[in-house]
């Protein structure tokens, strides 16, 4: 097994440093690998979709997380003041019963990243588990007569669940976890038609990869002479779509699985859950095929 510790310095102070160093713990890689086999292993269906947010345009976790954090939080709030022992034991009890549904969501999304996410991610969930079994402590000795214990472990399942949010804003916002990584797409490309070559320059179903400015545009050929461009990598984690495969008029990205609607680049299953970009397409009156930003 390997440990490596990459001691990055940080600008920001030592907690930015210590996160940033968590990335590179290769010896959590033994362990994310047998979470995700079992979580991709679960009979899940179209609930896996579902769940990954592909209904919603973006991943449904971070609304999820909202329910047993705002109770924990209300509870936390509560218990600093006398007479409110009843709501807030309630309210523990509702953050318990919502973090589970938040939970399976956050494992299906983390289950498709890449290692140095799930690194981070993994030390997210537990941090969260270790929350959500201190507030069951808490919630059982709220229900024995043990006020004074359980507030305590109130308090400290709140610490745990704050640790776990520092370790998801960092998975969201620094890593780009469940970001559109196909956002820039608009910026890149300058308006107006773009050549890509010729007809004879692209077989009948494959997929060919061209650029448009600063853009790469994936391009398809159908039998009837139609073309149709989407943007090349894949907005859920990059990945280079004209290495995948064309299916029923999708194309599926070769990473992940997204699969996206040729003729509108629409999503129909994930993980990705935003659509992809689409490009118009035509042949010029020279014989060159161009390509040009869709109007949303």
């Amino acid at each position: 097994m390997r440990h490596t510790s990459e001691k990055r310095d940080s600008p920001n102070g030592p907690l930015p440093a210590a996160i940033d160093a968590l990335e590179g713990q290769e010896w959590l890689d033994t362990a994310a690998t047998g979470v995700r086999r079992a979580v991709r292993a679960l009979p899940l269906g179209k609930g896996r979709d579902a769940l990954r947010g592909l209904w919603l345009g973006h991943p449904l976790h971070p609304v999820l997380v909202q329910v047993p954090i705002g109770a924990w939080t209300c509870a936390g709030i509560l218990d600093l003041l006398p007479g409110e022992s009843r709501a807030a034991r309630r309210l523990v009890a509702v953050g318990l019963a919502a973090a589970g549904p938040a939970a399976l969501a956050g494992w299906v999304d983390w289950a498709e990243q890449r290692p140095r996410q799930a690194r981070v991610g993994l030390v997210h969930a537990a941090a969260n588990v270790a929350a959500v079994a201190t507030y069951t402590a808490s919630l059982v000795h709220r229900y024995r007569g043990r006020p004074v214990l359980g507030r305590a472990l109130g308090f400290g399942g709140m610490a745990l669940a704050t640790a776990g949010g520092v370790l998801g804003g960092h998975l969201a916002y620094r890593q780009g976890a469940g970001v559109n990584h196909a956002e820039a797409v608009p910026v890149l490309v300058e308006p107006g038609w773009h050549r890509v070559g010729v007809p004879e320059d692209f077989p009948v179903g494959e997929p060919v990869q061209r650029m448009a400015d600063e853009a790469a545009v994936v391009v398809v050929r159908e039998y009837d002479g139609r073309f149709h461009a989407l943007a090349g990598r894949c907005n859920h984690m990059d990945g280079p779509l004209h290495e995948g495969k064309v299916l029923e008029g999708c194309i599926e990205c070769p990473w992940h699985g997204s699969q996206f609607r040729l003729s509108d680049g629409a999503n129909v299953q994930g993980p990705a859950t935003a659509p992809q970009p689409r490009f118009d397409c035509r042949i010029s009156a020279d014989g060159q095929v161009e390509v040009r930003l869709a109007q949303s």
